[in-house]
């Protein structure tokens, strides 16, 4: 049996850069291609992060507060 071992958080700094990447990628995208973007990403991560029910805890986490 294989145990998941969680990556460390990101820094304030490490925010940053994954803010100012997605931003860019967005704007590469372009308006009609965002939502299709957004959707590929989420599935890559929830790929990434191989835990379902913490990925929906995410997207709950993501809507709160919109």
């Amino acid at each position: 049996m294989t145990t998941h071992t969680p990556s460390p958080a990101l820094d304030i700094a490490g925010l940053e850069a994954v803010y100012d990447a997605l931003a860019n990628a967005i704007d590469q995208a372009g308006p009609d291609k965002t939502e299709l973007f957004l959707v590929k990403l989420a599935l890559l991560n929830a790929q990434t992060l191989g835990d379902a029910s913490r990925f929906e805890q995410l997207v709950q986490a993501a809507l709160r507060d919109l």
